[in-house]
């Protein structure tokens, strides 16, 4: 009894040791971000290294800030997103319920064949995905970064899940009611997915907002940069002022680290769940 008690604690302070090790690991490259941020450029590289600014300054965020229109990179990626993300749920959401609730000829074959699409790289396809674009006359145009994103299999397969797990009473009581599947679709079915829905919806969002290769490739005016290629426009234009780049990146991960904590509960939900529990 004794010897099961002493490798319960054991088990318990390793499984403690392992998430304290963990969060560090995932932690404190952002925590370093922020110190940075808050130095000196000439204290950057002191030794030993400043765990805490000896002399904080925010002068950093004032001329990162003020070296290049982030208001504007700002509002180009939100729109980005904000539109990939609609349009993602709106397509994600109907073909998920189509293959959950809607027989028809193939449906599971055409449903294998999208979940095919993920074990493809995104690289493979980003020559012909360009040649399309540019084909399209969509080159250096917002279609060209949101168009792409407006589909997830993600989102139609977790999605799919929700619905197939929902009680086939509930359709049943609709139909009573005259219900249509389009109208069971949407006053019964989305409420209920709302965890998932939320779940897509950030992954989406994110995905827009750091993309990085595919906003590169396709925009070439300043007016049309998002973000993470602004970002990376600045490294190149600041060179080794390591302060002002860890400035500029703080305030670039800001929003999303607010979003993440609007939404985490939803997001965990999401992913967890696996719809209506009955």
């Amino acid at each position: 009894m004794r010897q099961s008690v002493f490798w319960n604690r054991v088990n318990r302070v390793l499984l403690y040791l392992g998430i304290a090790v963990l969060f560090i690991l995932v932690v404190f490259p952002f925590y370093w971000m922020i110190v940075t941020s808050l130095q000196p450029q000439d204290a950057v590289f002191s030794v030993p290294p400043q765990l805490w600014p000896k002399h904080m300054t925010f002068q950093n965020y004032i001329d990162a800030w003020n070296s290049a229109p982030w208001l504007r990179y700002f509002g180009n990626t939100l729109f980005v997103a904000v539109a990939a993300t609609l349009i993602s749920l709106a397509t994600s959401s109907l073909a998920a319920f189509a293959f959950a609730c809607i027989d028809f000829r193939g449906k599971e074959v055409l449903f294998n064949l999208v979940l095919s699409v993920m074990m493809i790289p995104a690289a493979t396809t980003l020559i012909p995905n360009f040649l399309i674009i540019r084909t399209l006359g969509w080159y250096d145009k917002f279609y060209a970064l949101i168009i792409p994103f407006a589909a997830s299999v993600f989102g139609i397969f977790l999605l799919r899940q929700y619905f197939m797990s929902m009680p086939k009473e509930l359709w049943e009581a609709a139909q009573i009611d005259g219900a249509s599947r389009l109208r069971y679709f949407r006053s019964i079915a989305l409420p209920l997915a709302k965890p998932a829905i939320v779940t897509i919806a950030i992954n989406s969002f994110l995905g827009s907002w750091t993309s990085f290769l595919w906003p590169t490739v396709m925009t070439q005016s300043q007016n049309k940069q998002l973000i993470e290629v602004a970002l990376n426009a600045f490294l190149g234009e600041k060179g080794q002022q390591w302060s002002q780049l860890a400035a500029a990146s703080v305030f670039t991960t800001i929003p999303i680290v607010i979003l993440f904590f609007f939404v985490q509960r939803q997001f965990i939900e999401g992913i967890g769940g696996g719809g209506i529990k009955g």
